[in-house]
């Protein structure tokens, strides 16, 4: 229907407000009129139709999130005895294989210690032989079985002192092959390596040629990227949506389209007295290494839903502060209704009011339909 009014503005002012008033009065009260649409046949090949019908619609809490190292899977190595370096093997950001070499040091502690373990295995190899000779000295009666008791008594303190000795070295790096080599051949070699505990990357290194080092400090540390966990922080009031267990999605940002699933793999069981929040982890496989520690992310917890009618996102159109969708009641005429939604999740938005189950709208070109619509109004 058109509308064809004429105003004769006045030059007061009073009677310009009053004829600009009604002029908004009038074109509002076309913009509520929400008239059918014909739509032509290139249009129809643009658009789908599907029925409105029930879908479970879950209730999703998200949360910041930050993704970090698995500590299950990282290793902080140091040297096992005091000594200076002499070559380094591995560079930041290398990756090592389990027992493999990162770097060298030679220690005047461990040539000590190795000189100790060679003097008591001597002492002991000593003591054994004088028992067995007191043993044939008895048999012959020429010994004194107390004397006998007597070197018997050193033996044992001999092979106490090796066993010590042969632990001290064991601490110090050296293994069983290492004593083998050691008790053979006889001749102490002072180099110890510093050797990879696990395999991964290096992520951190703080070791120089020449630097002096001790057991405590922390020359390497390296990891095991491929498994990670993403960590965020539940706030109080909402703690009882995370169970350890639960099936959650998280998304990174910096990695648009990679959403991933997985489970709680642990819930804090205090509050943090600071931020009031619960700690909840996530275990994240990462075989391609696409995700890094310390990327941002956002963690979605859902709580089992409900069967309720919904609308998918893509159809519904936003005029104002309104929600609208397109309802078809013909072959090819369709109607603008107003709706009323709920919160979307998932791509769905639950409807609340506007439609009954059924109804066909439009899921597809909603957009083709709206910029025909106003068209058609501006002409």
């Amino acid at each position: 229907m058109k509308h064809s009014m004429s105003f004769k503005f006045s030059r007061r002012p009073i009677a310009r407000y009053w004829c600009a008033l009604l002029l908004c009065l009038t074109f509002s009260v076309r913009a509520e009129v929400l008239p059918g649409l014909e739509a032509s046949p290139a249009l129809l090949k643009l658009l789908t139709v599907d029925e409105v019908k029930p879908s479970e619609v879950r209730e999703t809490l998200g949360l910041s999130a930050r993704v970090e190292l698995d500590q299950q899977h990282v290793a902080r190595i140091g040297a096992s005895v005091t000594g200076r370096i002499t070559e380094i093997n591995a560079m930041l950001g290398q990756a090592v294989k389990k027992g493999e070499r990162l770097a060298l040091l030679n220690s005047t502690e461990l040539s000590q210690a190795q000189s100790d373990y060679l003097k008591a295995a001597s002492q002991v190899n000593l003591r054994r032989l004088t028992v067995k000779r007191a043993e044939r000295l008895l048999e012959s009666g020429v010994l004194a079985e107390a004397e006998l008791q007597e070197r018997q008594g050193v033996l044992t303190e001999a092979e106490v002192d090796l066993r010590a000795a042969t632990d001290r070295l064991r601490v110090m790096g050296m293994n069983e092959a290492d004593l083998q080599r050691l008790a053979k051949e006889r001749s102490i070699h002072s180099f110890s390596p510093v050797t990879a505990s696990i395999a991964g990357v290096v992520i951190e290194r703080n070791v120089a040629i020449g630097q002096v080092v001790q057991p405590a400090d922390a020359l390497y540390t390296v990891a095991d990227l491929s498994q990670l966990w993403l960590v965020a922080e539940v706030p109080e009031q909402q703690a009882h949506w995370a169970r350890q267990g639960d099936e959650v999605r998280a998304e990174v940002p910096a990695l648009p389209g990679q959403e991933v699933s997985g489970k709680l793999i642990y819930v804090a069981d205090m509050v943090d007295p600071e931020t009031r929040t619960v700690t909840v982890r996530m275990a994240l496989a990462n075989p391609n290494r696409l995700f890094k520690p310390q990327m941002l992310a956002t963690l979605k917890i859902s709580k089992p839903g409900s069967q309720t009618l919904v609308v998918p996102s893509r159809a519904v159109v936003r005029e104002g502060n309104n929600d609208y969708v397109f309802v078809q009641t013909a072959a090819n005429h369709f109607e603008m209704r107003p709706v009323h939604l709920g919160r979307e999740e998932s791509q769905l938005c639950p409807l609340l009011d506007g439609l009954k189950a059924g109804d066909r709208i439009v899921v597809g070109g909603a957009f083709h339909l709206n910029n025909e619509r106003l068209r058609s109004t501006l002409e």
